[in-house]
């Protein structure tokens, strides 16, 4: 766990409570673990998000311009340019 064993996380919780309070701390962990948990929706949302895009921007990427059916252009079109 980052190299903290448990006397640097009991100076570390020492401190909080002298900073803090006693009263203070409980509010600060839940409302900790509520952005926690909004943030693991909203990346999970996002994950889903593009997972759902995905299939569509490939075969978009794969579709020919209207009217082509080889992608080649029509001799009339090459005729055209010259």
């Amino acid at each position: 766990m980052f190299g903290l064993r448990l006397p640097e996380l009991l100076i570390i919780f020492v401190v909080l409570v002298l900073l803090f309070g006693a009263k203070k701390l409980p509010e600060l962990g839940d409302a900790l673990g509520k952005g926690i948990r909004a943030f693991k929706k909203g990346t999970d949302k996002a994950f889903e998000e593009d997972a759902s895009d995905a299939p569509t921007a490939s075969r978009q990427q794969g579709e020919l311009p209207h009217g082509s059916a080889t992608g080649k252009p029509s001799s009339a079109a090459a005729e055209k340019k010259i």
